[in-house]
């Protein structure tokens, strides 16, 4: 049995940053990448305060789908403060929204 096609998430915007990182340290750590549909559900979610269902109605995806999505952006965030690693933000299975009241 062959897994499902991963459906394309629908995006509000481009990411203005695509990179974050330790100032305080000369030497690099390490670098986690974030994927720009982890960072929609961490926007939609934490700083927008939609509900999982919302948040997964806003982005075209189921809610298991959103609520999957949200722990690995969070579990990449905690790492990268935990542990001093740069941010990258790039990639993923997604589509930026025509529609202004998406994002």
């Amino acid at each position: 049995m062959t897994p499902r096609k991963r459906r394309r998430r629908r995006v509000g915007r481009k990411p203005g940053f695509t990179q974050f990182g330790p100032t305080s340290s000369s030497k690099k750590v390490g670098e986690v990448v974030l994927t720009v549909d982890e960072l929609e559900s961490i926007r939609l979610k934490d700083l927008e305060n939609l509900t999982q269902e919302e948040a997964a109605e806003k982005m075209d995806i189921s809610q298991p789908t959103f609520h999957r999505t949200l722990l690995s952006a969070r579990k990449k965030i905690s790492d990268a403060l935990i542990n001093g690693k740069a941010i990258k933000v790039e990639g993923g299975n997604y589509w930026i929204s025509p529609n202004k009241n998406q994002g």
